[in-house]
């Protein structure tokens, strides 16, 4: 038997918004599918978060194009088309295997939503079923407290998308309206309603129901401060005196700390990435900014890498003016990077009242270890040879503390250009407790277009080889290298044996 279709309606954001049928479903799907453009950000997914549950298969559907052009034979619609095409035949796939599948749409499924494409060439080939959900006209009504319509008028709901003339006409005739897709087309959808003569009647909703809420008189909004989920709305005239109590809701700032993964997006977590796409402003290392893509309305604050502090500092000061601020790390955030820097900052009495979260993210250590097998299979500790905030005596006391336990150790920044030693005296010091047949692993650029991996042996490391952007792995006295066809292959067993004598292989 063949699974069964389910389009979804979540709702305007809100994740208790979300019908209790919808939840039903989408906590007993096999599959969950979901769109978002290329930044990988999708907010069905994260309103229908709460729901998931871990074994289920997720379907992201990632929009080769939105606004920009494209060389495709078929133009932009034919992109698209073929994009459509390619989602319905992934889904299908499933439903042939027998697997029920939910896509998850903002809104209502059917109301200017994706899923609709879906529905289109699965509706008439699978078992199929709609769950409608509450749209996002009717949250912006019920944020500003107005009603849409009574009695006998008429509201229209309208693309902004249409030219500013024909809108103006479809505003003159109606009672009352909803334009949808601003973003870009807001300067256009101002122009229309001040043509029309009703820009003094007309309400700005952005992101209804969230935590980043936000409402305003049309004709007070920035064009240049507008998200595609937004709307303008022309409530009913009926009563049309009625001010709303606020004309602007927005979250309090907060501090999120993020992990970037060691190297390109592909290593990032889906909550990073929807943390970074909600951002007002981003901070961090001028290197790990750059790898950002540029996105409207949002501000990139580079900065050199030894300004910690005053960088936590300055992310905490535009929280407090209501700035939603991410600072970004490479790696995970607690691993020698900006999470200790903006907690400690932040534990301040001036900071009390920003909220800070941490989102970890994929270790240097974990994504080296990847790479050659499972080095760090066992017990081991983590360390950075960089003197800059604490001595070189406090080093060699931990480096000789981890050999002494026989720990396997992930080495962090062993050297850079003003500290060039360091890699050498840490060699010389482990070789007071390691066999010099010890497996040493250098990893660098991992994942990056200049990866390198080389696997050698404590007494064979050349600090030469080593720079800054490498991580070091050293073995324990366990931990064995296997010469495989493909590349060696480094392990450090589950199991510890009862004792570990001088005739043990590795030891020390």
């Amino acid at each position: 038997m063949t699974g069964r279709l389910w389009g979804v309606g979540l709702g305007p954001g809100d994740p208790e918004l979300v019908t209790v049928k919808a939840a039903r479903l989408i906590g007993a799907a096999d599959v969950i599918a979901f769109h978002s453009a290329r930044h990988g950000r999708s907010i069905a997914r994260g309103v229908a978060a709460p729901y998931l549950t871990a074994n289920q298969i997720e379907e992201h559907l990632v929009y080769p194009l939105t606004t920009e052009t494209t060389d495709h034979p078929g133009g932009y619609q034919g992109a698209m088309d073929d994009f459509y095409a390619d989602c319905a035949a992934r889904l299908a796939a499933h439903l042939d295997a027998g697997r029920d599948v939910v896509v998850l749409a903002e809104g209502d499924p059917l109301f200017y939503g994706s899923y609709m494409h879906m529905h289109k060439r699965l509706a008439d080939r699978y078992p199929c079923e709609v769950v409608p959900g509450v749209t996002s006209v009717s949250a912006a009504a019920a944020v500003l407290g107005r009603p849409l319509c009574e009695r006998d008028e008429i509201l229209t709901v309208l693309p902004g998308t249409l030219p500013p003339d024909v809108l103006a006409e479809r505003l003159r005739e109606t009672d009352a309206a909803a334009v949808m897709k601003l973003g870009r087309t807001f300067a256009n959808v101002r122009e229309a309603f001040e043509l029309a003569g009703r820009a003094d009647e007309a309400w700005y909703v952005e992101r209804a129901t969230t935590d980043a809420q936000r409402t305003a008189p049309l004709n007070e909004v920035d064009p240049d401060d507008v998200p595609y989920f937004s709307l303008a709305l022309l409530p009913s005239p009926i009563n049309n005196t009625f001010t709303p109590p606020t004309t602007k809701t927005a979250a309090e700032g907060s501090v999120t700390v993020v992990g970037l993964g060691p190297a390109g997006p592909e290593w990032m977590t889906p909550e990073v990435r929807a943390a970074i796409a909600s951002a007002d402003d981003v901070i961090g290392y001028t290197t790990y900014v750059d790898r950002l893509p540029d996105r409207a309305r949002q501000r990139k604050h580079g900065s050199d890498n030894r300004v910690e502090s005053e960088r936590a500092a300055f992310a905490l000061d535009l929280a407090r003016k209501g700035s939603n601020v991410v600072v970004v790390s490479s790696g995970d955030p607690g691993v020698f990077a900006m999470a200790s820097a903006v907690t400690e900052v932040a534990s301040e009495p001036e900071y009390s009242d920003i909220a800070v979260r941490v989102l970890p993210g994929m270790t240097a250590a974990q994504a080296v270890a990847s790479r050659v097998g499972a080095p760090l299979g066992h017990d081991y500790c983590v360390l950075s040879l960089s003197d800059r905030l604490k001595p070189w005596d406090v080093i060699a006391q931990r480096l000789t503390a981890a050999a002494a336990a026989d720990l396997a150790i992930a080495i962090y920044n062993p050297a850079s250009k003003s500290r060039t030693w360091q890699v050498a005296a840490t060699r010389d010091l482990l070789l007071e407790h390691r066999s010099p047949g010890t497996p040493v692993v250098i990893g660098r650029d991992v994942g990056g277009p200049e990866e390198a991996i080389i696997v050698t042996t404590l007494a064979e490391l050349d600090a030469q080889s080593v720079d800054m952007r490498c991580l070091l792995l050293i073995g324990s006295s366990q931990t064995r290298t296997v010469p495989r066809p493909d590349g060696p292959l480094v392990f450090t067993p589950r199991r510890y044996p009862a004792t570990v004598s001088e005739d043990t292989p590795g030891a020390g």
